[in-house]
């Protein structure tokens, strides 16, 4: 399950990535035409800054943009930031693996394989979705 730390980043980021402009917007903007408590995104956007994704301007004027284009953002890159591993199990993560300790042999294991096939679709969607297709998808 998609946790609200992903789906309010990804909701903040769809917002300035709509706005189409360098312009630093005020977390309280963000936070008020989102419907997401100010202080819960503040932790948010400082996490997706950290990263990369985001840049920050301080001072009056200030707040938060897109470090890169829309088109350059994918959302697997948001969620392992935000969530950790796509996979839904350690045996089969790419950035993440581990040694599952109850299984003697992975390549025998029909959870293991089930569980690549899972993770090798979400992958997929997730690697080819940017936030410029998400926003084109909500303007059609």
């Amino acid at each position: 399950m998609l946790s609200r730390k992903t789906k309010y980043g990804l909701k903040a980021l769809t917002y300035l990535a709509k706005r189409n402009t360098q312009d630093p917007v005020q977390i309280l903007v963000i936070s008020e035409a989102e419907n997401i408590s100010q202080k819960f995104l503040e932790s948010i956007l400082l996490i997706l800054r950290k990263a990369g994704i985001l840049e920050s301007k301080k001072g009056k004027g200030g707040g938060y943009f897109l470090a890169k284009s829309p088109q350059e953002i994918t959302i697997a890159s948001v969620y392992r930031v935000l969530e950790g591993p796509i996979a839904l199990v350690p045996c089969v993560s790419l950035n993440f693996y581990e040694r599952c300790e109850d299984c003697p042999d992975e390549q025998a294991c029909s959870v293991h394989k089930l569980m690549v096939t899972v993770r090798d679709s979400n992958l997929n969607i997730l690697e080819n979705t940017t936030l410029a297709s998400l926003i084109a998808d909500e303007q059609e």
